[in-house]
């Protein structure tokens, strides 16, 4: 990073260094209550050009939506998701246990190892090619519980394009 120390270090009951931009470009770095700072630096410099890309798009991104906002882009997210979910769930071949939306700032979706799907209101700020995405990645992790070669093969099945889609959720959002 080009400023010294231009980090928060957290310290918490874990056993690995997590490393978060905030908006605005703040980074806060979760470390083992144990581990030296010089180890914690060391895993910041590792990360260093991530870093300075993850701070620049941060400070590019727009402020959040007001509550009037979200509450529209909540009652969207309850339109459109469902049907999108049951329609790619029948084609993959998979049921997941639970769907919900949620106001998740880090993640547009996340699948729980009991197969709870959920999405944040936040991804209805982006295209319709990018929230598919997002559903179609979900619903192949009830298939694959991880990120390996096996389940990304399974996202490409059912769309070839997802790398193009899944870059459209770098870009910041639409108003």
């Amino acid at each position: 990073m080009s400023e010294k120390s231009a980090y928060t270090v957290v310290r918490a009951n874990r056993r690995t260094v997590g490393i978060a931009v905030r908006p605005g470009g703040e980074v806060v770095v979760r470390a083992p209550y144990r581990m030296p700072l010089a180890e914690i630096a060391a895993a910041v410099e590792r990360h260093r050009d991530w870093l300075e890309r993850a701070i620049a798009r941060s400070r590019t991104m727009p402020p959040p939506p007001d509550a009037a906002a979200q509450d529209a882009l909540r009652g969207k997210a309850e339109r459109v998701l469902p049907g999108l979910v049951e329609r790619w769930a029948k084609r993959i071949g998979v049921r997941p246990a639970s769907v919900r939306v949620t106001a998740a700032r880090t993640r547009f979706g996340s699948c729980s190892g009991k197969d709870r799907i959920c999405f944040s209101l936040f991804l209805l700020q982006y295209p319709p090619e990018a929230v598919e995405y997002v559903v179609v990645h979900e619903l192949c992790h009830i298939l694959h519980h991880d990120h390996s070669g096996a389940f990304w093969r399974e996202v490409e099945r059912f769309l070839p394009d997802y790398r193009a889609r899944a870059a459209l959720l770098k870009k910041p959002p639409q108003a």
